[in-house]
C-alpha cells in the first residue's frame, strides 16, 4: 500500500469515527446559548388626558413590565385613572402574573391582583388567558375573586387597523361583569361597566413612541349605575382623549 492510500484511509477512519461522537456532543449541548432567551421590556398602552362632557380631567395610564422567557414570562400590570381636580385616584389596580403558551395563540395567567383606590382595598386571586383571537383581535379574559369571596370576570377586547405604514386605528372595548354584590366598592351583581374607546395614533419612532387622539365612552349598568347615582356620581361619560403608546 503506498503512503497516500494509506493517508486517505487513515482520514477516512477518523471521520467516521468521529462523526458520531460530534453528533453526540451536539445533541447533549446545554450550554447558556442553548437555553430559552429571556427577554424584558416595558410598555405603557395608554398613557392619556381624558377631558369629559361634564368638564371631568383625568390622568391616564394602562402599563405592562415583563421579564421571561416564551415559555413561562412574569408581568407586572398596572392601570389606573387620576382625577386632576379632585387629586384623588379614582382606579389604581396592579397585578402580579405569570404567564405560559396553552396553544399556539394562547397564554393562560394566574396571580394576584390589588386594587387601592381613594376607599377600600381588595385584593384578589387572577386567572384568565390572552392572546389574539380570529381575525385579529387582542383578547385579554380575567376572572377574579376577592378576598371577601366576591367573584367578577373582565374581557378586554382590541383591534387595530393599519391605514397606512404609521397611521393606525385601534377600537377597544372592556366589559366588567360581576357575579355577587360588593357595594363597599360599588360593584353591584351583573353587567357593571363597559369603556369603550376608537383612538387613531401615529407611529413617531418605529412603534416605540406613537402619540394619539381618540374618544372614550365609558357606562354603568343595573345596580353599579344605581350605587353610583346614590352617591352623587355619573353613569355616562364621554372624554376626549390625547395621549401616546410607549415601548422600550
Amino acid at each position: 500500500m503506498s503512503r497516500v492510500q494509506f493517508l486517505t484511509l487513515g482520514l477516512l477512519s477518523s471521520l467516521i469515527v468521529s462523526t458520531p461522537v460530534t453528533a453526540q456532543t451536539m445533541i447533549q449541548d446545554t450550554t447558556a446559548r442553548k437555553q430559552p432567551l429571556a427577554t424584558w421590556g416595558v410598555q405603557f398602552e395608554e398613557l392619556e388626558y381624558r377631558y369629559s362632557d361634564s368638564d371631568e380631567e383625568l390622568g391616564v395610564w394602562k402599563s405592562d413590565v415583563f421579564y421571561g422567557t416564551d415559555e413561562l414570562k412574569f408581568r407586572w400590570l398596572s392601570k389606573g385613572e387620576y382625577a386632576i381636580e379632585e387629586q384623588a385616584y379614582e382606579g389604581l389596580e396592579n397585578q402580579l402574573v405569570a404567564q405560559t403558551p396553552i396553544s399556539k395563540f394562547f397564554d393562560a395567567k394566574a396571580g394576584v391582583r390589588f386594587d387601592t383606590p381613594e376607599g377600600p382595598d381588595r385584593t384578589y386571586a387572577v386567572l384568565g388567558v390572552t392572546g389574539l383571537a380570529p381575525q385579529w383581535f387582542e383578547v385579554d379574559a380575567s376572572l377574579y375573586v376577592s378576598d371577601e369571596g366576591d367573584t367578577s370576570a373582565e374581557v378586554d377586547a382590541e383591534y387595530e387597523l393599519l391605514l397606512t405604514n404609521h397611521w393606525i386605528l385601534s377600537a377597544a372595548l372592556d366589559a366588567t361583569v360581576a357575579f355577587s354584590e360588593d357595594r363597599e366598592i360599588g360593584l353591584g351583581k351583573g353587567l357593571s361597566s363597559t369603556e369603550a374607546g376608537l383612538r387613531l395614533s401615529y407611529d413617531l419612532i418605529d412603534r416605540a413612541v406613537s402619540p394619539y387622539i381618540g374618544v372614550v365612552h365609558e357606562r354603568k349598568y343595573g345596580d353599579t349605575a344605581d350605587l353610583a347615582e346614590a352617591e352623587g356620581g355619573s353613569t355616562e361619560d364621554w372624554f376626549a382623549v390625547v395621549g401616546a403608546r410607549i415601548a422600550f
